[in-house]
């Protein structure tokens, strides 16, 4: 991504904050995984989002009208050492040069730089309770400058949650940031159908799960947004399940959720299809009545609906086919209103979808759920998930898990599936399957 990308958010951002305040934000932690061997890095959304600066170990300033620069990295210093170990980092000069710091500090002078930039500001945008150290750090910074008030210094007198603003501005996308998830979507949607295509009886969930890294990893995207989830026969009842270490057996469901990343913006895909190539009468029929629930629920995206008519209209779809197919007994009304729905399908329509998989925004506003508007992007999956013990319905439905899901950009004037690809109905899935 350009960096004048990141240099238009942190305007928008100190706009907000105005004159006289400060910001604060820090990088994501190196966390080690076992004795000297680290995880692979990933960075925190929001500092990402602010700076396109992908180390640990460091933190961002923001000072509206400061006459030295407003935008301040604190980093590790350049360590020709390190550099032949671990790679290139960017030291302070990388960090004005390539990331458009107005100035850089090494990470070690924090204490000593950062209070001085405190001084005589009025409220302090952090984001509290994130970071234990920082919250430490800032009260102790904020009580060293209490302590020289006789020398005319004033300390800031306001801490102010910093994710209120920036998550809010994270919740509209770019066209920039569009271009990620589309690369993102399109990948993983080649993923899918691969999985699809090598799918068959005798294989194990791993093997399904290693085609659809092949198809990610070979085109780029060495990240997955979240842990796939491959789930055979009655796995695909349990919702996040990750083990991925069962067999596929011939008349069972397969159900993948699974995408890959892109500089740091997440796809997130749900397919269901049967291993052998077909489904059975039973599976089509819960299959079908999901996908008209995921129709139902597309058909509400569109600027100015409220977020959860889509889920409800899913609600409706569901439940009077439950009734119809004779796993739900009485009213459809009746069940909407005693939640009876929630047996078989006890999740939401969706989520914000964007820099995290469950991506941040307010979904009400004042009490009232928010109104969708261009630029949003949301993943629509209705579920169903007969669980193979349920003896409240024959046995012809038991051990069923069916999970559809699309990643969707709301439109000025609708909306559009950026996960279309991916082969959804009965006939589109069993026709690609065989192929093979």
């Amino acid at each position: 991504m350009k960096q004048s990308e990141f240099k238009k958010r942190r305007q928008a951002l100190m706009k907000q904050i105005g004159q006289g305040n400060i910001a604060i934000v820090a990088s994501a932690d190196a966390l080690i995984r076992n004795r000297d061997v680290h995880y692979r890095f990933r960075q925190d959304s929001d500092f990402f989002y602010l700076t396109g600066f992908n180390e640990a170990d460091a933190l961002a300033v923001f000072i509206p009208g400061r006459k030295q620069g407003e935008y301040v990295l604190f980093c590790r210093e350049f360590d020709p050492t390190k550099a032949i170990w671990e790679g290139a980092h960017a030291g302070l000069e990388g960090a004005i040069r390539d990331f458009a710091a107005d100035d850089a500090f090494p990470i070690d002078d924090l204490d000593e730089i950062l209070p001085g930039m405190l001084e005589n500001k009025g409220k302090v945008f952090y984001p509290m309770g994130k970071n234990s150290d920082l919250d430490h750090k800032l009260l102790d910074w904020i009580n060293h400058i209490r302590k020289q008030s006789r020398s005319g210094v004033t300390a800031p007198g306001e801490l102010v949650s910093l994710e209120h603003i920036v998550h809010e501005m994270r919740l509209f996308k770019s066209a920039e940031e569009i271009k990620l998830m589309r690369r993102a979507a399109d990948i993983s949607a080649q993923a899918h159908m691969r999985a699809m295509q090598f799918c068959q009886p005798g294989v194990y969930e791993y093997q399904v799960e290693a085609e659809l890294l092949q198809v990610m990893m070979q085109q780029g995207l060495r990240e997955v947004a979240y842990p796939s989830i491959v789930a055979a026969g009655k796995n695909a009842c349990v919702l996040h399940y990750t083990e991925n270490n069962d067999k596929l057996r011939k008349g069972d469901l397969l159900l993948i959720d699974a995408g890959a990343e892109c500089e740091c913006y997440a796809a997130d895909i749900t397919r269901t299809f049967p291993v052998s190539g077909k489904f059975s009468e039973p599976q089509r029929l819960l299959y079908q009545l999901v996908l008209d629930a995921q129709q139902a629920a597309l058909a509400e995206i569109a600027p100015g609906v409220p977020w959860n008519k889509a889920h409800e209209a899913s609600v409706v779809v569901l439940t009077k086919g439950l009734v119809e197919l004779g796993l739900l007994k009485g009213r459809v009304n009746k069940l909407i209103k005693d939640e009876k729905y929630k047996q078989f399908y006890m999740h939401r329509i969706g989520h914000w979808l964007g820099m995290d998989v469950h991506d941040v925004g307010d979904y009400k506003i004042k009490d009232e759920w928010r109104l969708l508007e261009p630029g949003m992007v949301l993943t629509v999956e209705p579920g169903l998930y007969v669980a193979a013990d349920c003896e409240t319905v024959d046995k012809q439905w038991r051990g069923i898990g069916i999970r559809i899901e699309d990643d969707v950009l709301v439109t000025a004037d609708g909306h559009e599936i950026l996960t279309a690809a991916v082969p959804k109905t009965v006939d589109a899935i069993e026709a690609l399957m065989r192929r093979t």
